[in-house]
């Protein structure tokens, strides 16, 4: 059964907005540097490089060279965890998925609606128009593997957009920018019925 997780830096980046609306950083503060911010959550170097990478994409910090993360907008970091909060129902749909999995494996019908829902919900939250999601599985062989959703530049380049990627036992829902695509990997999206053929083309060597 696929085990459904949010990505680690995106809750990282969760936890240190909501320390900047609770006051814990004040803005114009300067941070810790990454490694340090690593220590005090609890995780790699690499995760809280991605979280910061995160919290700098919304304006709500500013990495500043040579001396460390400048905290930039108390307003945007409660904007931000409105928005999480937000995917609340998309959580719930989750937990529902798990429950059709462990009763009906060999019965895909309702899962695909509820792919459906998910993918109605997460538009939504995008503010786009809802749609059914697609599923697509890249050849092992292809050039495009190994690289990031944001790196390939997928709804610019096909107007699909990842609502999730299911790697190995794992499906991950909502991505984002700087989940990478792997060999094997089944990834759902959503678009308009010629972003299929153009994903296919996209991903072919």
């Amino acid at each position: 059964m696929p085990k459904i997780r949010e990505p680690r830096y995106h809750k990282v980046a969760q936890e240190i907005a909501q320390d900047i609306v609770d006051n814990h950083f004040l803005v114009g503060q300067k941070l810790h540097a990454r490694s340090t911010l690593a220590a005090t959550y609890g995780v790699s170097a690499e995760t809280a490089r991605k979280a910061v990478s995160v919290l700098a994409d919304l304006a709500i910090v500013k990495p500043v060279h040579g001396s460390g993360v400048e905290v930039l907008s108390r307003g945007k970091a409660q904007d931000f965890l409105s928005q999480a909060s937000a995917s609340n129902n998309i959580q719930a749909t989750n937990r529902e998925i798990k429950e059709i999995l462990k009763r009906q494996k060999e019965d895909l019908t309702s899962l695909n609606q509820l792919l459906g829902l998910l993918a109605d919900q997460t538009q939504q939250v995008r503010q786009q128009s809802p749609m059914a999601p697609h599923e697509f599985i890249p050849d092992d062989d292809s050039q495009k593997l190994h690289q990031s959703i944001g790196t390939l530049n997928i709804w610019q380049n096909t107007g699909a957009t990842v609502v999730a990627i299911l790697h190995q036992d794992e499906l991950v829902l909502s991505p984002g920018p700087y989940a990478v695509i792997e060999p094997g990997d089944t990834v759902y999206f959503v678009g308009p019925d010629k972003s299929v053929l153009a994903m296919q083309q996209f991903f072919a060597n």
